[in-house]
């Protein structure tokens, strides 16, 4: 398989530092960006660790290089608002205020887990964030999000969910459907599409002729755009325009963030389809967290002290996710029979 050229991985970079949206934000939002995209790093690394040590079973797709995705859209949300995913969602999890000791623990199967240990990696919920997961299968969770996204239109509240998928499941059949019903339906949904270049091992333009993926919208009448995914004051800027078109009752948006991951698929991916040089390069050049931190120093908004300070705090915050999930207990064998139907009121 040849390898991939440097236009398929493309992200057309945006210097958003003497931008409106910059000017807009204070201080400390911007240091609060950096405090999200760093704790979902940070957390990711340590899953890494704890999964080559043999301390979770099941797979495991990180979320490295793609966090300012979430951080920049989680901004832009107010309580009520709801979110889903796909399996690689620590990071949305994180995000939106889920605790980095419940999730952890959900990772290692144990009862403190968000999910009492049963649903690991890629299936744990939160009803108090409104974080519907968390989904195995391969754009099973978009349908999901029209359904809460008409749930808040039924009871004629402001509400919005955000169905975040890749651009391998924006292939899937069953997204067209939903596009389909969302539009004729005027359901207040952003779909997000998190187009990290690879669905699974196989570059976008491999297998679409499409030279967009939220363009795809146009055919049922969703407006959308194209989103710097890189740049979490790129995604913050559209995610306010997706989401006041959603408030204001206009329908569905579709956010295609190009965005990358550093690390294979999942931890059984050697990503052989890709070089090193590729990965080093969005490393070097594009690195959303490196971004933010060049914006906070270069507007003397924090100095390297003030970050480093911050990366420790981060740091501390994480390790003590860890040792939460190494003393709470495994889950007892009668939970195999809890949770399988809802309560009655």
């Amino acid at each position: 398989m040849p390898s991939p050229t440097e236009d398929e991985v493309a992200v057309d970079p945006v210097d958003f530092s003497k931008a409106e949206v910059n000017a807009n934000l204070t201080p400390d939002q911007k240091i609060g960006f950096l405090r999200e995209m760093l704790r979902i790093r940070r957390f990711e690394q340590v899953s890494l660790k704890y999964y080559n040590q043999g301390a979770m079973g099941g797979f495991l797709h990180l979320y490295i290089g793609q966090e300012a995705v979430v951080v920049g859209l989680e901004a832009c949300t107010k309580p009520g608002d709801k979110r889903l995913t796909s399996y690689r969602d620590h990071g949305h999890m994180l995000a939106c205020g889920m605790d980095a000791k419940g999730v952890m623990a959900e990772l290692t199967g144990r009862i403190g887990g968000y999910s009492k240990g049963k649903g690991g990696s890629m299936h744990m919920f939160s009803k108090e964030k409104h974080f519907y997961g968390g989904h195995g299968i391969v754009g099973a969770q978009v349908p999901l999000g029209a359904g809460l996204a008409f749930s808040d239109k039924y009871r004629g509240n402001d509400n919005v969910t955000f169905a975040y998928f890749g651009d391998g499941a924006s292939n899937q059949g069953q997204v067209y459907e939903t596009y389909n019903m969302a539009e004729l339906w005027d359901l207040p949904v952003v779909f997000v599409i998190e187009n990290n270049q690879y669905a699974m091992g196989t570059s976008m333009k491999r297998s679409t002729k499409s030279t967009t993926l939220y363009g795809r919208g146009a055919a049922y009448g969703i407006a959308g755009e194209e989103v710097d995914g890189m740049s979490v004051l790129a995604v913050k800027e559209a995610g306010e325009r997706a989401v006041a078109h959603c408030r204001a009752g206009k329908g569905p948006y579709i956010l295609e963030v190009k965005t990358y991951r550093y690390r294979g698929h999942s931890m059984s991916d050697p990503a052989k389809y890709r070089t090193r040089e590729e990965v080093q390069k969005m490393k070097e050049e594009r690195d959303p967290i490196e971004q933010i931190r060049s914006i906070l120093l270069t507007g003397s908004h924090a100095s390297e002290d003030d970050l480093k300070a911050i990366d420790k705090e981060i740091k501390d915050i994480v390790n003590e996710s860890a040792e939460f999930a190494k003393t709470s207990p495994e889950p007892d064998l009668s939970e195999l029979w809890t949770d399988i139907y809802a309560e009655a009121n």
